[in-house]
C-alpha cells in the first residue's frame, strides 16, 4: 500500500523559509506529476506548485518567485522550498502524486507564518 509522508512544516516568522518534503512508501512507479497543494481555514484546497516527470514546473501566481518545487525520481520524493514566507501562506500543505491509474495524497503538514 502506498503512503505519502510529508515533513518540514512548522511555525516561521514572516520573511522566513521552510522546506517541505514528501516521500512515498511502498511500491510506486512512474509518477507522472508530483505536486503541492494547500488549504487555509475556510478556503478550498488550491494548487501551489507541481512538477512533471520531465521537470516542467507550474506555480500559483501567489508563490512565483518565492517557492521552488523539485523532485528526486529515484527516491520518489518531492520538495517545496518556500522563501520570503508571508502570513497568507499559512495553511495545511498536502503533497500529491499522480500516476496513470492512481492519485495519492499525503496527510498534510501545517505551515504557520506569524510573528
Amino acid at each position: 500500500q502506498v503512503q505519502l509522508v510529508e515533513s518540514g512544516g512548522g511555525l516561521v516568522q514572516p520573511g522566513g523559509s521552510l522546506r517541505l518534503s514528501c516521500v512515498a512508501s511502498g511500491s510506486i512507479f512512474a509518477v507522472l506529476t508530483m505536486g503541492w497543494y494547500r488549504q487555509a481555514p475556510g478556503k478550498q484546497r488550491e494548487l501551489v506548485a507541481d512538477i512533471t516527470r520531465g521537470g516542467f514546473t507550474n506555480y500559483a501566481d501567489s508563490v512565483k518567485g518565492r517557492f521552488s518545487i523539485f523532485r528526486d525520481n529515484a527516491k520518489n520524493t518531492v520538495y517545496l522550498q518556500m522563501n520570503s514566507l508571508k502570513p497568507e501562506d499559512t495553511a495545511v500543505y498536502f503533497c500529491n502524486f499522480r500516476l496513470v491509474t492512481n492519485n495519492y495524497w499525503g496527510q498534510g503538514t501545517q505551515v504557520t507564518v506569524s510573528s
